[in-house]
């Protein structure tokens, strides 16, 4: 199974377990670092997850996980918040933060540039506008996005 069917069957299977407790499924990782599988869950909510929202959800879901027992071999479950430089990845977490400041990376460049340091304007549909320190406005349909994360203003 490639890492994104394997990612995408792990959100299949997480998705009842936090939305039964009010959570959000914001990313799904399945990675292999220092020799070992590492598979870490992403959670927040409306105020922000606790250390008890995290416990719930890496018990629920690793009782849930070893009954399908579809993933290949010994893995550790980590189970956290996004942090504050959160990835943005679908429509609904770009209008969540518009106002908010944002590293976003496209995967062709647009004027020549694919690394923009920006403010979430607005969404519509699949496409967010983001505007510099300049005030110059681009609209691009997330598709075409590479990465991006909020940044942490403190």
């Amino acid at each position: 199974m490639k890492t994104t069917e394997l990612q995408d069957r792990i959100a299949e299977i997480a998705a009842p377990v936090v939305d039964g407790a009010g959570i959000e499924l914001v990313d799904v990782q399945f990675t292999a670092e220092h020799g070992r599988k590492v598979l870490r869950i992403f959670i927040d909510k409306p105020g922000g997850v606790t250390i008890d929202d995290c416990g719930f959800v890496s018990r629920e879901l690793g009782m849930a996980l070893d009954v399908d027992d579809f993933i290949p071999g010994r893995y550790s479950l980590e189970v956290s918040s996004p942090g504050l430089d959160r990835a943005l990845k679908k429509a609904a977490d770009f209008a969540r933060f518009v106002g908010s400041k944002a590293r976003v990376k496209t995967l062709e460049p647009i004027e020549e540039r694919r690394n923009f340091r920006v403010t979430i304007k607005a969404v519509e549909d699949d496409t967010v506008s983001i505007e510099d320190s300049a005030g110059k406005v681009w609209k691009i349909e997330i598709g075409k996005i590479e990465s991006a994360n909020l940044i942490a203003e403190i």
